[in-house]
């Protein structure tokens, strides 16, 4: 029998979810073109949903998931599963994304690990992992994909995309892209252009990557995994998402063992355990090629590309904007939200733009879900109802 308390945290959530797979690209005239030149299929894209479409199918919200996410943003894969949805607090009956209103759907980006199709899929062409011959893809690709998605399930216009850091590029090449395929947009922590500094810590990971033995050019699969690699590359990351504060708050110097100094290179401090810690729990659910991959398709994101002002590469956008930054990020820094805001507002678009306190660093769009759920949820509410109106009316 399931403990009460288990019981309890699957009743307040959207209970049990089951993901769902579908393949799009598969015939020999029917490619997917990518942004770097080449066709490619075919595509399974792996996707969780929460709540029931209405029948006007105008009440569905894309949640764009960040660098290490995945489809399951909420809920339980099974009774016994005791790890929810990476934003099961933000989704659900009565949350910021409330389940009882609207149809929410994530997709695992294309590159991915968690069963859409990426490096570690098998390629139906030579019957082995696909591993560094999989193309070079970018966030307009993963967005061209979730489009397909979206068609395929008979929306013709989202409610709202939003999403966090990675998701919130996402999120945005949405609304670019497509500017007539939602009616607001909520970008959250995230940038217009991914800085030299996140370039910067995105090779350094790489290159803990490459450095590993056992990555063996991008061949690994069915021997051992450059798990050293990719452990490093994610403590590096690791640190970029916390706030020197919070990493004080949390740690400080505090020693491991009381008896002090070991003057040796053991782990000693308790952030260095920590830090360890989150880079081997990492290996045992993501995968090392993809982290390449997904990691230079943010170094390539840019939405002043091409010799264009960020104004004049948002000036076909249509969406209300909700934009969501926080004080502690120094990764994506809150003046970087801003300068989407304001060229959004000298297009005379519609943008909201909110600036939380927060000591959380980068993964505040993650832990620091209060202030993020009274905004969403006034946000969303108003263009439901306007909705809901519009169809009593007509």
């Amino acid at each position: 029998m399931l403990a009460v308390a288990q019981q309890k945290k699957i009743r307040s959530s959207v209970g049990i979810v089951e993901p769902q797979q579908v393949t799009f690209y598969d015939t020999p005239d029917n490619k997917m073109a990518l942004e770097c030149g080449l066709s490619f299929g075919p595509i399974t894209v792996q996707y969780e949903t929460y709540g029931e479409l209405n029948a006007e199918k105008d009440n569905a919200v894309l949640v764009c998931h960040a660098l290490s996410g995945d489809a399951h943003a909420a809920g339980y894969h099974s009774a016994e599963d005791e790890k929810p949805g990476w934003w099961n607090d933000m989704i659900g009956p009565g949350k910021a994304f409330d389940t009882d209103y609207y149809y929410v759907i994530c997709s695992n980006v294309l590159g991915g690990c968690k069963g859409t199709t990426g490096p570690p899929t098998e390629n139906p062409e030579t019957g082995s992992p696909y591993g560094t011959t999989f193309p070079m893809v970018t966030v307009a690709d993963m967005v061209k994909l979730q489009k397909q998605l979206i068609d395929y399930l008979g929306i013709n216009q989202l409610l709202a995309v939003t999403g966090g850091s990675m998701g919130g590029m996402q999120a945005l090449e949405w609304a670019i892209s497509y500017p007539d395929s939602m009616q607001a947009v909520i970008p959250i922590a995230t940038t217009p252009r991914l800085s030299p500094q996140g370039i910067a810590f995105n090779e350094v990971g790489r290159h803990a990557i490459f450095a590993d033995p056992n990555w063996q050019g991008g061949n690994y699969y069915g021997s051992e995994k450059p798990d050293t690699g990719l452990a490093l590359a994610r403590m590096v990351g690791h640190i970029t998402y916390l706030s020197e504060k919070s990493m004080r708050d949390k740690f400080g110097r505090d020693l491991r063992h009381r008896q002090g100094y070991s003057y040796n290179f053991d782990t000693e401090f308790q952030v260095e355990s920590y830090l360890h810690y989150q880079g081997q729990k990492f290996t045992s659910r993501f995968d090392a090629n993809s982290y390449l991959y997904l990691t230079k398709a943010m170094d390539y994101f840019d939405l002043t590309a091409g010799g264009h002002s960020l104004r004049e590469n948002l000036k076909h956008v249509t969406a209300k904007f909700l934009i969501i930054a926080f004080t502690g990020d120094w990764l994506f820094p809150a003046y970087q939200n801003k300068q989407i805001a304001n060229a959004l507002r000298n297009n005379s678009t519609d943008v909201t733009y909110v600036e939380l306190q927060s000591d959380y660093g980068h993964d505040a769009f993650l832990v620091d879900l209060d202030h993020q759920t009274t905004l969403i949820s006034a946000f969303l509410g108003f263009l439901y109802r306007k909705k809901e109106n519009n169809h009593t009316i007509s």
